[in-house]
């Protein structure tokens, strides 16, 4: 994360974004991983610049630099996958709207030959002990993101303190992670959207473990307290926006023209595995 020496308008700590979308007057901050890597924010946030005179600025972080940034008042708003942490900052009060948006999954991918044999486990804890068990390369993105926390209770459920050459801490997003595991042919956890954007660039990689409600991924925004940040009030609109028919009909067909399936499904659906 770079600093900068000036403050961005509706900053209150200057963090530099990834990219900025819209030209409006009402500027907010929003932190995210995933969403914006693959292009869902860029499309959401768009939309909303153009009916709200706003203007979006999105900093690319994981989850859990996210939760970090929003603590530190350095971000208007997230979009994260770390429940407990979420409902931890609503309660310590310094989050608020805490709003299901939608979901995704987990898949365990791997080289097709499946050294570790992981096709045959029923459940992730069964896959992550069969990985350890056969020392087969393993590559952790180890940032503190919600991937990165998902993994390690499947590790815990595994019984497993992962260490050695065969365990790879890349601490990088999912997609250079990704591949990563193409390219030095091993294993990893994406997410179910970035896998669809990108199973074509991936030809060594296939899914070798799914279907565990335990991989399910629900994905929350949280705003800064009201007047807490310059653009908050903003955020907070575009969190009610996200949360309406509009923004929930743009994240469940985001992806299925270039991709032939959506890459996230929305709240609707997701509620059922959230908590």
């Amino acid at each position: 994360m770079l600093v900068v020496a000036l403050a961005l308008p509706g900053l209150a700590l200057a963090v530099e974004p990834a990219a900025t979308y819209g030209t409006g007057t009402h500027v907010f901050s929003l932190a995210t991983g995933s969403p914006g890597e693959l292009g869902l924010l860029k499309v959401l946030a768009e939309s909303f610049a153009a009916k709200h005179d706003a203007s979006m600025q999105w900093v690319k972080a994981g989850s859990g630099e996210s939760l970090k940034l929003l603590k530190e008042k350095q971000v208007d708003m997230i979009m994260v996958h770390a429940p407990a942490a979420e409902k931890n900052a609503v309660a310590e009060g310094w989050a608020r709207l805490r709003t299901l948006i939608g979901s995704n999954e987990f898949y365990i991918v791997g080289p097709a030959a499946d050294p570790a044999g992981i096709k045959s486990a029923k459940t992730a804890a069964e896959a992550y002990q069969k990985i350890a068990a056969a020392k087969a390369k393993f590559f952790s993105r180890g940032d503190n993101s919600g991937t990165h926390k998902k993994e390690l209770d499947a590790w815990k459920n595994a019984g497993v303190t992962p260490a050695g050459d065969w365990y790879i801490v890349t601490k990088d997003f999912m997609t250079a992670t990704l591949k990563r595991a193409n390219d030095e042919g091993g294993y990893f956890m994406t997410d179910s959207s970035t896998w669809a954007a990108e199973q074509k660039n991936m030809p060594a990689l296939t899914i070798l473990f799914r279907g565990d409600v335990f991989l399910v991924n629900t994905y929350h925004a949280l705003a800064q307290p009201s007047g807490a940040t310059p653009g908050a009030d903003t955020a907070a609109q575009f969190i009610a926006f996200v949360a309406s028919p509009e923004g929930q009909a743009i994240i469940a067909s985001y992806g299925k023209d270039l991709h032939g399936e959506g890459l996230y499904n929305d709240a609707e659906y997701a509620k059922q595995y959230d908590h």
